[in-house]
């Protein structure tokens, strides 16, 4: 398949809808947790995308392109860290938990398979 921009990738789309389910789930996370742990989740939720989509810009070079895929799978590490903290704080519903982390773990299978097969996205 060729792609035409990086909003084709399947993980970006991916990414960028569970970076907006969390901006909406932590609409309700309590008061004092706005400037913690909410800004945390929500930068590092953004960040999965925005490394997608800079990767994608710099494809013309193969390690810089793997080095910013490998930057959103450690933007979606942090992102489940954050997500198992606000289960555990009693701010996420099990199911909307159980969601978003399986949603992350396509994520991770699919930025790994990138790396694994870079060739396919980069620029010869």
């Amino acid at each position: 398949m060729a792609y035409r921009g990086y909003k084709d990738l399947k993980v970006f789309q991916q990414s960028y809808k569970l970076a907006m389910n969390i901006f909406e789930i932590t609409k309700s996370f309590p008061k004092e947790e706005k400037y913690s742990l909410v800004d945390q989740i929500r930068r590092s939720s953004r960040s999965v995308p925005a490394n997608i989509a800079e990767a994608w810009k710099k494809r013309q070079y193969p390690k810089m392109f793997i080095s910013k895929i490998i930057d959103a799978a450690g933007e979606a590490g942090e992102t489940e860290v954050w997500l198992d903290i606000s289960k555990d704080a009693g701010y996420l519903q099990m199911k909307e938990y159980e969601n978003l982390i399986s949603g992350y773990d396509e994520i991770n299978r699919m930025l790994y398979g990138m790396i694994e097969k870079s060739e396919k996205f980069t620029r010869k």
